[in-house]
């Protein structure tokens, strides 16, 4: 039986005073009087447990919120983008004009059962970042592999902005080669000036710096023309070139969700696509959930390429 039932039937059976009552059961006579007067408003419903909510929420979001959080959700989702609570929010305030914290957004996404359970992660505060201090102080560069829709396999070339994470180029080859490196190269320097330093793997359209007659290729050559310092990652430690490596992820990540393309235009025509949504409406955030068109924005006057 519980306590409120015992206390109700101490005074209103057994007839016993409310002070005598409230001492007996360690609770005070104010609560006792509430209780009783429950009791002869509502009778037996009166014993039933009672939601603590409060009448009122002035912080909750409106409907029409919760609702967008859950399109979003869906909607970059199912575009192959990142749809965390973070990129919600940011979303929410820059194209719906409805100012919700990420915790608030990770909230309702758990109550509409999109949330996945993931096992324990590193703290954020073990993380060790290494990023340039100023656009075009160093570009990033490596190339994937993806699969055209009748199985032809082709490859992906990349050059990134180190400090802003833009997307300088992306280009698609049958194989990337030397040549390919070095015409994608001129094309960024041509549409945003000349870098202070490159920063790639020891892959042989890169450098050749590991051969036995240390020859330079093209790309070397350019670079020590223009005065380019060149550096390069330690053999066997992709984790150097980090930021190539994950804007692959994303980028392979959204290709899946694309019709399969047929030809190398075709996926020419994707790439396009998708660098102008991950430079212009995409919010990262490793730049303070700035998109990388807005923290590359900053970058010095390009430096006048050296004639030829």
């Amino acid at each position: 039986m519980s306590k409120a039932r015992l206390v109700v039937t101490a005074v209103t059976v057994e007839k016993r005073p409310v002070r005598e009552v409230a001492r007996s059961y360690g609770v005070s006579r104010s609560w006792v009087y509430k209780l009783l007067a429950r009791y002869r408003a509502e009778g037996e419903t009166a014993f039933e447990p009672r939601s603590r909510r409060p009448k009122t929420s002035p912080g909750a979001i409106s409907a029409e919120a919760a609702g967008l959080i859950v399109a979003l959700r869906k909607q970059l989702s199912g575009q192959g983008l990142d749809a965390g609570p973070h990129t919600i929010a940011w979303h929410l305030d820059h194209h719906h004009q409805v100012t919700v914290s990420p915790a608030t957004v990770h909230r309702y996404l758990a109550r509409a059962g999109l949330v996945a359970r993931q096992p324990r992660k590193r703290p954020r505060s073990s993380w060790i970042r290494f990023a340039a201090e100023q656009p075009n102080e160093c570009w990033q560069s490596d190339f994937t592999y993806w699969q055209l829709a009748g199985g032809t396999k082709t490859e992906i070339l990349a050059w990134l902005d180190d400090h802003s994470r833009y997307a300088l180029s992306v280009t698609a080859h049958q194989a990337v080669t030397g040549p390919d490196v070095l015409n994608a190269f001129r094309a960024a320097c041509t549409r945003h000036g000349v870098p202070a330093s490159t920063l790639t793997d020891n892959g042989l359209v890169f450098t050749t710096r590991l051969l036995p007659a240390q020859a330079r290729n093209g790309l070397e050559t350019e670079l020590a023309l223009l005065g380019v310092t060149q550096k390069n990652g330690k053999p066997g430690h992709p984790q150097t070139q980090g930021k190539t490596e994950r804007f692959h992820q994303t980028l392979k990540r959204w290709l899946a969700r694309q019709p399969p393309a047929a030809t190398i235009a075709v996926l020419q025509q994707q790439l396009d696509a998708f660098t102008a949504t991950y430079n212009q409406h995409r919010p990262h955030r490793a730049l303070n959930r700035q998109t990388p068109a807005a923290a590359y924005a900053a970058r010095p006057k390009a430096a006048p390429r050296p004639a030829r």
